[in-house]
């Protein structure tokens, strides 16, 4: 059996990291061949990474996270009230494995939704199923659910998560089937999975908020009972970041750099 062969037939076993790295070590001088024992363990690890890429870039697609953030720029100030010991711990994703909440609140656009989404997308690279959902989506698609008859089908596909994200919780109303679907999502989700949530809101107001006193009962304590509360401060991250660009050096268009170019060429001749 030739080299072609037999990556053909890793690859026709879904052992596409194992061929990849097969053809790679095909490709090394005779000399600098690896042991039998060395050359198995490459491709038993080649597997695992090709695997774990490709599982990450799955769980960031299926997420919808709706910013690209990393933990690296979520900005750690006391002004933010937020510091990097706290940061570490969600980095670490640990909270997931206890089935920890992370209950997210501060003015509008103090960093919530970036954060929240921040640590989602490092959930993805820790190896999670991860889903998020402003509320308005979710009542949206709670409602739809509910027409159609895939209630219970969309609150299993949700229950599979392992860390579920709220965002915007208290700007849009709840209606009795999106309280009613919360409290299945949170009771599932109660001890054994996480949920993120970030809100306008104080903590103390979303009781309010959920506007029916048995079913708020029953939420607020799945939502507090195993959780962290992160209150952000400071200003508007939207509107520093406006100041900012409203400040920075104006960059050159296209048809700038090559009039640029053009003068220059002029001055040379």
């Amino acid at each position: 059996m030739n080299t072609q062969e037999t990556i053909l037939q890793l690859e026709g076993l879904k052992l596409k990291g194992m061929a990849e790295c097969y053809k790679a070590l095909q490709g090394m001088p005779v000399n600098q061949w690896p042991t039998l024992d060395t050359f198995m363990a490459r491709l038993a690890e080649a597997e695992r990474q090709y695997r774990n890429r490709k599982r990450t870039e799955m769980y960031l697609k299926t997420s919808k996270l709706r910013y690209n953030a990393v933990m690296e720029d979520v900005i750690c100030s006391e002004e933010r009230n937020l510091n990097k010991e706290m940061l570490l711990k969600l980095m670490d994703c640990t909270f997931i494995d206890r089935a920890e909440n992370i209950l997210i609140d501060g003015k509008t656009g103090c960093g919530k939704s970036f954060l929240a989404c921040a640590v989602g997308r490092q959930a993805c690279f820790m190896g999670h199923r991860v889903e998020y959902f402003s509320m308005n989506k979710f009542v949206e698609r709670i409602a739809l659910a509910k027409l159609d008859g895939s209630l219970l089908k969309v609150i299993n596909h949700i229950e599979r998560n392992d860390l579920v994200i709220f965002d915007d919780f208290g700007l849009q109303p709840l209606d009795n089937n999106s309280r009613l679907a919360l409290l299945q999502i949170l009771e599932d989700c109660y001890q054994r999975k996480s949920v993120i949530v970030t809100s306008q809101l104080p903590v103390s107001k979303w009781y309010d908020y959920i506007n029916e006193p048995t079913l708020a009962d029953a939420i607020m304590d799945r939502l507090t009972a195993y959780a962290v509360r992160i209150e952000l401060k400071g200003d508007s991250m939207r509107r520093k970041n406006q100041i900012n660009n409203n400040f920075a050096e104006p960059k050159a268009t296209i048809s700038e750099v090559v009039h640029l170019k053009t003068l220059q060429k002029v001055h040379l001749m």
